[in-house]
């Protein structure tokens, strides 16, 4: 039997991104009649979202799917402040012209998990600069600051957390709250929004921006989190030795990003399969099933279809077929990551270890000394074993490049030009 009348709410409970709501009952019977607006905001901080923020955007997805309204909320404003959920220490502050420029570069994302439009369930896209940027502090202070309990305020995690690790604490930082409650109120006036989603550590801010909702006379509002997802072994997800795994091609290749996934532990494929593909659920149990040797089969099909998602069906099945040929066939693909080189460099003998790093497969000279003690590089399949070797121009294969590897599944194509 289902736990809600709502497919919004049954859905995502099934999928695994509940993590907590505030009056369930209330935000159910709203779903069931197609009548939840319900926003997310992101900030402008870089010029690509990443994984971590995936999760997120599939709310959107099954929100609309099940004939629920979304609303993209792009944070032009509050990226001025500088959100310290989480964080250590204050975020660089970034020029109006990088915030700009990278909420152009975010937006596309979207497209493609939500369609946007005039009708009814059709996705909106708003930015808080819009009103944020326009407001005059006095009369914020009176019309808004005064809701706020600086006592309340400080038992807030994100706070709490820098003033017990004695880190600094900004005063614009602690103001972000002020303006994410507030963008709550602005959205449920402007867009009839009812609903602020976001991972777990927003909870704090969402409540707070429901509470300033009721203070200032809007309709009712809800609060729905789904968890900070963490890996099996602990590591927070989206998040490599690399860095970030960005969505967007241009920082993050369909080869690398489709090997993310096929790198997931054993123990994370029912739950990624759930959260990160629109598989049936009938489809991703038969896979969850798969056990031993078998279970790759099924990170597969994750990878292929996560993939797909993001970058499209056509790159997901490239970067299938590159790792098909890569690892079963030993062959060499040419849709691997490429790094392209002087000629006049490989003539001149070039060392190997600066090239892993100029690569990205290692961080440092120390790191590739330590992989290569351990077996883990090799040029052109085969291990290296001396840290002083050079690459010269006899180490090109036919197809006229060299090939990197660290372990069996990170390579990347050396060309000369």
């Amino acid at each position: 039997m289902s736990a809600y009348q709502s497919d919004f709410l049954n859905v995502l409970q099934s999928r695994g991104f509940i993590h907590q709501m505030s009056d369930a009952a209330g935000l159910d019977a709203l779903a069931a009649k197609g009548d939840v607006t319900a926003y997310i905001g992101y900030d402008c901080t870089a010029s690509s979202l990443h994984v971590g923020h995936l999760l997120s955007i599939m709310m959107l997805h099954w929100l609309q799917q099940t004939g629920n309204k979304p609303v993209v909320l792009m944070g032009g404003g509050t990226t001025r402040v500088g959100d310290p959920s989480g964080r250590d220490e204050t975020r660089k502050l970034l020029t109006y012209e990088q915030i700009d420029a990278n909420k152009e570069s975010i937006k596309g994302t979207f497209t493609k998990l939500i369609k946007f439009g005039a009708g009814k369930s059709d996705a909106a896209m708003a930015d808080n600069a819009e009103w944020l940027t326009a407001l005059n502090y006095i009369e914020m202070l009176r019309d808004v600051g005064r809701h706020f309990s600086i006592n309340r305020m400080l038992t807030m995690d994100s706070v709490k957390m820098r003033l017990e690790r004695e880190q600094e604490l900004s005063f614009i930082e602690f103001n972000y709250m002020i303006l994410q409650s507030y963008d709550y109120v602005e959205l449920s006036r402007r867009y009839g929004c009812n609903l602020q989603m976001g991972g777990s550590d927003q909870w704090g801010n969402i409540v707070n921006g429901i509470d300033l909702g009721r203070r200032m006379g809007t309709h009712q509002l809800y609060a729905l989190t789904c968890p900070l997802l963490t890996t099996s072994s602990g590591a927070k997800m989206g998040k490599t030795a690399a860095g970030a795994v960005w969505l967007n091609a241009d920082l993050l290749s369909n080869y690398d990003y489709w090997q993310f996934w096929r790198n997931t532990e054993d123990a994370d494929v029912e739950r990624f399969l759930k959260l990160f593909t629109l598989l049936p659920m009938g489809e991703i149990a038969k896979l969850a099933a798969l056990k031993g040797q078998d279970i790759n089969e099924a990170k597969k099909v994750l990878a292929t279809e996560a993939t797909a998602l993001i970058r499209g069906r056509e790159a997901a099945d490239a970067a299938s077929e590159t790792a098909r040929k890569t690892f079963e066939e030993g062959t060499i693909a040419g849709d691997l990551p490429t790094l392209e080189i002087p000629r006049s460099e490989l003539d001149a003998g070039a060392p190997a270890l600066g090239l892993f790093v100029k690569a990205g497969l290692v961080a440092s000279n120390g790191e590739a000394r330590r992989q290569i003690k351990g077996g883990g590089l090799r040029i052109n399949d085969a291990p290296v074993t001396d840290e002083k070797v050079n690459l010269t121009p006899k180490d090109l294969t036919s197809e006229g490049v060299v090939k990197l590897s660290m372990g069996r599944k990170k390579h990347v194509l050396l060309k000369p030009v």
